[in-house]
């Protein structure tokens, strides 16, 4: 068995090296066969469609690396032609689309189908949850993947994890929030449970695309947004529409995105192809969290030095506010659907464990590493 796992890391590490850092314009875009593939009478084609513009940084290059990369370890036998948002169905209507059968798989995020499916927000993030290592390590060791495929099960739709962007930032202000009185008639762009957050405080939350929050910005259709953090931010120019920009990310501490697979088009897959898109997915998953690891760094150097953004923290007083809130939000709501309350329950046991371990290791360190 191990020797098993070592080739398929073998293959993927071997798929991803060729990744380039998201600014650089030569990042892989194109995930057309190739000519002795078309040739092939056995390829099977799939279509993938994204919440994001393709190709754009982390989350839109996701999706294409992963078609790349099944398209490879298949050898050609499986194709799967991604699609930007808008490009097949709006960013919004791809969960649909798959459980409708009308594309095989998607790439978003689980927190958009709260009116679906209210239980699905715990397996992108919620407020003051889980980061990133946590996530992962519930989704695939600790129980959480069974629980997600229970909540999409009647959908008709597999759920793999797609990604993490770590820990996001806290969002673009047009003025200053000194106190929790400043959210009060806030029109914000923020999914999710966070939204419903700021909704308790007097904030007015919308949710939008990605590739509408600029506009809505710059014409004052809204008065505040978080988007992801420095990399994707940088990208959609939200600097040049907004003042300050807030951390941390309360509200989305360990961002987990999805790939969606139409179930009934992986159950007639081979079992060899369904081991690599499973296989392939896990690698993506892992190599987007070091992208956005990695580049986050520079971009908001950039932002910073270059651009002249205010980077401000929320004040003290009004992180206990929202930790407050949060919390009577997720009980409250867990309250009113049976498996939300389900999937809840389990999401603290796993994060209460972890926190306590973290305590002493992670934490620990990272308060001894700014002596």
């Amino acid at each position: 068995m191990r020797q098993l796992w070592g080739f398929i890391l073998t293959i993927c590490l071997i798929g991803l090296s060729g990744c380039t850092p998201p600014s650089d314009s030569n990042d892989v875009t194109s995930t057309q066969p190739t000519e002795s593939i078309k040739e092939k009478t056995d390829v099977i084609e799939w279509r993938l469609a994204t919440s994001w513009p393709k190709n754009f940084p982390g989350l839109g290059m996701a999706p294409v690396r992963f078609a790349n990369l099944v398209n490879q370890m298949s050898d050609g036998r499986l194709h799967i032609s991604v699609y930007g948002a808008g490009e097949l169905m709006p960013a919004f209507a791809v969960f649909d689309g798959v459980s409708q059968g009308k594309i095989q798989m998607a790439h978003s995020a689980s927190y958009y189908w709260k009116g679906k499916a209210p239980a699905a927000q715990f397996f992108s993030s919620i407020p003051f949850g889980m980061t990133a290592q946590e996530m992962n390590g519930w989704l695939h060791h600790g129980g959480g993947m069974a629980l997600w495929e229970e909540v999409y099960r009647p959908f008709g739709i597999i759920p793999l994890a797609g990604g993490n962007t770590g820990m996001q930032m806290g969002g673009w202000f047009n003025k200053p929030i000194n106190s929790v009185a400043d959210f009060k008639g806030l029109k914000i762009r923020m999914p999710g449970l966070g939204g419903e957050v700021l909704k308790r405080l007097g904030a007015v939350p919308v949710n939008m695309a990605g590739r509408e929050v600029y506009g809505a910005l710059d014409t004052g259709s809204i008065d505040a947004a978080e988007w992801v953090g420095p990399v994707n931010d940088l990208a959609l120019g939200l600097d040049k529409v907004a003042k300050y920009y807030y951390y941390p990310g309360w509200h989305e501490p360990g961002s987990n995105m999805e790939f969606l697979i139409n179930k009934a088009a992986f159950e007639n897959l081979p079992a060899d192809l369904q081991a690599i898109v499973k296989t392939a997915a896990r690698a993506i998953s892992q190599d987007m969290l070091d992208d956005y690891t990695t580049y986050n760094v520079t971009a908001l150097d950039t932002l910073v030095n270059s651009h002249g953004v205010v980077l401000k923290a929320f004040p003290n007083e009004v992180m206990d506010e929202l930790a407050r809130v949060s919390k009577l939000v997720l009980e409250e709501q867990a309250s009113q659907d049976a498996l939300m309350g389900k999937v809840y329950r389990a999401y603290q046991t796993y994060e209460a464990g972890v926190r306590d371990y973290h305590r002493i290791s992670e934490d620990a360190y990272s308060q001894q590493r700014q002596r």
